[in-house]
Protein backbone atom coordinates (compact mmCIF):
# COMPACT_ATOMS: atom_id res chain seq x y z
CA UNK A 1 0.00 0.00 0.00
CA UNK A 2 1.37 3.41 -0.98
CA UNK A 3 1.62 6.16 1.60
CA UNK A 4 -0.64 8.98 0.40
CA UNK A 5 1.91 11.60 1.40
CA UNK A 6 5.04 10.16 -0.20
CA UNK A 7 4.22 7.58 -2.81
CA UNK A 8 6.59 5.26 -0.94
CA UNK A 9 5.35 1.95 0.36
CA UNK A 10 6.95 -0.20 3.06
CA UNK A 11 8.61 -2.47 0.51
CA UNK A 12 10.25 0.48 -1.28
CA UNK A 13 11.42 1.93 2.04
CA UNK A 14 12.85 -1.44 3.13
CA UNK A 15 14.52 -1.88 -0.27
CA UNK A 16 16.12 1.55 -0.01
CA UNK A 17 17.42 0.87 3.50
CA UNK A 18 18.81 -2.52 2.41
CA UNK A 19 20.45 -1.02 -0.67
CA UNK A 20 22.11 1.64 1.47
CA UNK A 21 23.50 -0.99 3.83
CA UNK A 22 24.82 -3.08 0.93
CA UNK A 23 26.45 -0.03 -0.64
CA UNK A 24 27.93 1.04 2.71
CA UNK A 25 29.36 -2.42 3.28
CA UNK A 26 30.94 -2.22 -0.18
CA UNK A 27 32.45 1.13 0.80
CA UNK A 28 33.46 -0.19 4.24
CA UNK A 29 31.49 2.68 5.76
CA UNK A 30 29.32 2.69 8.86
CA UNK A 31 26.36 4.90 8.09
CA UNK A 32 22.91 5.99 9.05
CA UNK A 33 20.32 6.23 6.27
CA UNK A 34 17.05 8.14 6.58
CA UNK A 35 14.07 8.38 4.25
CA UNK A 36 11.49 11.14 4.49
CA UNK A 37 8.25 11.70 2.64
CA UNK A 38 7.70 14.83 0.56
CA UNK A 39 6.63 16.68 3.70
CA UNK A 40 9.94 15.87 5.42
CA UNK A 41 8.39 13.34 7.80
CA UNK A 42 10.66 10.46 8.72
CA UNK A 43 9.39 7.20 7.22
CA UNK A 44 12.51 5.00 7.37
CA UNK A 45 15.73 4.97 9.39
CA UNK A 46 18.55 2.49 9.76
CA UNK A 47 21.56 3.02 12.03
CA UNK A 48 24.39 0.57 11.25
CA UNK A 49 26.27 -0.73 14.29
CA UNK A 50 29.31 1.46 15.04
CA UNK A 51 27.99 4.41 12.99
CA UNK A 52 28.58 7.76 14.64
CA UNK A 53 25.74 8.82 16.91
CA UNK A 54 25.63 12.27 15.27
CA UNK A 55 25.13 10.61 11.87
CA UNK A 56 21.52 9.88 12.85
CA UNK A 57 20.67 13.56 12.96
CA UNK A 58 22.75 14.46 9.91
CA UNK A 59 21.14 11.71 7.81
CA UNK A 60 17.66 12.94 8.68
CA UNK A 61 18.63 16.58 8.11
CA UNK A 62 20.14 15.75 4.71
CA UNK A 63 16.93 13.96 3.68
CA UNK A 64 14.77 16.77 5.08
CA UNK A 65 16.82 19.41 3.26
CA UNK A 66 16.67 17.49 -0.05
CA UNK A 67 12.89 17.19 0.30
CA UNK A 68 12.48 20.83 1.33
CA UNK A 69 14.37 22.24 -1.66
CA UNK A 70 13.74 19.32 -4.07
CA UNK A 71 17.50 19.40 -4.68
CA UNK A 72 20.44 17.20 -3.79
CA UNK A 73 22.28 18.72 -0.85
CA UNK A 74 25.43 18.90 -2.98
CA UNK A 75 23.56 21.35 -5.26
CA UNK A 76 22.65 23.61 -2.38
CA UNK A 77 26.14 25.05 -2.02
CA UNK A 78 25.95 26.54 -5.53
CA UNK A 79 22.42 27.79 -4.89
CA UNK A 80 23.46 29.36 -1.59
CA UNK A 81 26.56 30.93 -3.16
CA UNK A 82 24.34 32.72 -5.68
CA UNK A 83 22.30 34.33 -2.88
CA UNK A 84 23.01 37.50 -0.98
CA UNK A 85 24.85 36.91 2.28
CA UNK A 86 21.82 37.60 4.50
CA UNK A 87 19.66 35.16 2.51
CA UNK A 88 22.35 32.44 2.62
CA UNK A 89 22.87 32.97 6.34
CA UNK A 90 19.12 32.93 6.96
CA UNK A 91 18.64 29.66 5.10
CA UNK A 92 21.57 28.00 6.84
CA UNK A 93 20.33 29.25 10.22
CA UNK A 94 17.44 26.79 10.06
CA UNK A 95 18.42 23.91 12.35
CA UNK A 96 17.61 21.20 9.78
CA UNK A 97 19.06 22.81 6.65
CA UNK A 98 22.44 21.43 5.61
CA UNK A 99 24.59 21.61 2.51
CA UNK A 100 26.53 18.52 3.55
CA UNK A 101 26.65 15.94 0.74
CA UNK A 102 24.44 12.87 0.96
CA UNK A 103 20.87 14.15 0.63
CA UNK A 104 19.00 13.20 -2.55
CA UNK A 105 15.40 14.02 -3.48
CA UNK A 106 13.18 11.26 -4.86
CA UNK A 107 11.12 12.17 -7.91
CA UNK A 108 8.63 9.90 -9.64
CA UNK A 109 7.13 11.13 -12.92
CA UNK A 110 8.48 14.60 -12.19
CA UNK A 111 6.81 14.76 -8.77
CA UNK A 112 8.72 14.95 -5.50
CA UNK A 113 7.77 11.93 -3.38
CA UNK A 114 10.43 12.10 -0.68
CA UNK A 115 14.16 12.09 -0.10
CA UNK A 116 16.98 10.00 1.25
CA UNK A 117 19.86 11.12 3.46
CA UNK A 118 23.04 9.26 4.35
CA UNK A 119 25.69 10.20 6.90
CA UNK A 120 28.72 8.47 8.34
CA UNK A 121 31.13 8.05 5.45
CA UNK A 122 33.10 10.63 3.55
CA UNK A 123 31.01 13.11 1.58
CA UNK A 124 31.64 11.15 -1.62
CA UNK A 125 30.69 7.87 0.05
CA UNK A 126 27.52 9.37 1.48
CA UNK A 127 26.48 10.52 -2.01
CA UNK A 128 27.17 7.13 -3.63
CA UNK A 129 25.32 5.28 -0.87
CA UNK A 130 22.39 7.71 -1.04
CA UNK A 131 22.24 7.20 -4.82
CA UNK A 132 22.02 3.43 -4.32
CA UNK A 133 19.20 3.90 -1.79
CA UNK A 134 17.38 6.30 -4.12
CA UNK A 135 17.63 3.88 -7.02
CA UNK A 136 16.11 1.11 -4.91
CA UNK A 137 13.33 3.38 -3.62
CA UNK A 138 12.36 4.31 -7.17
CA UNK A 139 12.70 0.84 -8.73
Amino acid sequence: MMDDMSGLDQRKIAAALSAAVAAAEGEEAKIVVALVDRGGNLCGLLHMPSAFLASRDYAEWKAWTAASFALATTGLAAMFDSQEAHVREGLLAHPKVTALPGGIPLHRDGVLIGAVGVSGGSGEQDVRIAEAAAKAALA
